[in-house]
């Protein structure tokens, strides 16, 4: 079967068509409640969530399923050692479909490979979070009625977002999208990100200040900065506060810009911005509900279909210490060629770092 482990793993067709399902199962909710009638969906969460994991569950039973839970690594055998691999097989033997949170990069692609049903990543570590992708772009079609022509501006944290890591990789196949990145210096988006959007000359600048980006922003996506994925906690403290979106801020925006944030907020928006008829946060939750129905939907009825694959390369090693090949029991590592003959680079095919020779 089918799995879902980055974005780009939907084209935009797919998409499009998701979009459609969950706008019908919004219109129309009475026709979707026995469409997984027999059907159980285990929730393996190895990180702490809550929209993502009630949102996976809420979009089951309202499609008439079941739901199998996993919170936290303390629950289950991985807290005895047990391998992604052997959990995902094990879990296939009771499930239909996974979800699976992971705070390992690359994890949701190796519980993908080790099994016969369909795996949708729930979050894998800084590095992708396809649903929650799916859940904005409803968001922004709802809001702006196209994904062309606009000017999205990212804020935060966007070297561990794996929100806005996915978000733009799905919209950087539309018309005129322009990118504005906004983050401290430490924080600054990763090298596979950009240069995928230098690979296809796609316009995106990079600059520490909010109020500079603002007025010219279509869509402004907020993001915390994550204390869970910082190594020290004293750079922690000095960027906490890097970025708060206020009233007064807001103010510099234009009338229709959208204001989105993945959840959960911290301080980075303040809740006076909650009233501002711009503000689309919490339409996120609700849309994210529908479009994993959707998913869920497409996943269980379609068969496998495989991708073609670039050639693999296995004589290196990868340098993102939360990469999966790090504690996974003998993962052989995997790169592929990026770059050309000009400037080749070897990326994780688990978590997309650069490799080291």
């Amino acid at each position: 079967m089918r799995s879902v482990i980055d974005i780009l793993d939907l084209s935009t067709q797919e998409i499009d068509e998701l979009i459609a399902t969950a706008i019908d199962i919004i219109e129309n909710p009475d026709a979707y409640s026995r469409k997984c009638e027999g059907k159980k969906l285990a929730t393996l969460f190895f990180e702490p969530s809550t929209r993502t994991r009630l949102s996976f569950e809420a979009a089951m039973y309202e499609l008439g399923g079941h739901v199998l839970s996993v919170t936290g690594a303390g629950g289950s055998s991985v807290s005895k050692g047990e391998s992604i691999a052997d959990t995902a097989r094990t879990v296939n033997c009771y499930a239909d479909i996974i979800a699976l949170r992971h705070p390992q990069e690359g994890a949701a692609l190796v519980a993908a490979q080790s099994v016969p049903i369909p795996v949708i990543n729930a979050g894998d570590g800084g590095h992708c979070h396809p649903t929650q992708t799916l859940a904005d772009l409803l968001t922004i079609h709802r809001e702006k009625g196209s994904f062309d022509h606009l000017t999205v501006g990212v804020c935060g944290d966007l070297k561990f977002g794996r929100t806005v890591h996915s978000l733009i990789g799905a919209l950087s196949r539309y018309q005129d999208v322009k990118f504005v990145m906004i983050s401290p210096e430490e924080l600054k988006v990763p090298g596979y990100v950009t240069a995928a959007l230098k690979d296809r000359n796609i316009p995106y600048t990079e600059t520490t200040s909010l109020e500079e980006a603002l007025p010219s922003l279509d869509i402004l996506y907020m993001t915390r900065i994550q204390r869970e994925r910082f190594d020290d906690p004293a750079l922690y403290e000095a960027l906490k506060d890097s970025y708060i979106l206020t009233p007064n801020k807001m103010k510099l925006a234009k009338q229709d810009m959208c204001v989105m944030h993945p959840l959960p907020r911290v301080n980075e928006i303040s809740v006076a911005v909650d009233s501002d008829p711009r503000a689309c946060y919490f339409k996120q939750v609700r849309n994210g509900k529908y479009m994993r129905m959707a998913l869920i939907l497409k996943l269980l009825r379609e068969p496998f279909a495989a991708k073609p694959q670039p050639e693999l390369f296995h004589h290196l090693h990868c340098r993102n210490p939360r990469c999966i090949t790090r504690t996974e029991q003998e993962l052989r590592p995997s790169f592929f060629l990026t770059g050309g003959k000009t400037a080749p680079v070897y990326r994780c095919i688990y978590c997309e770092h650069r490799a080291r020779e």
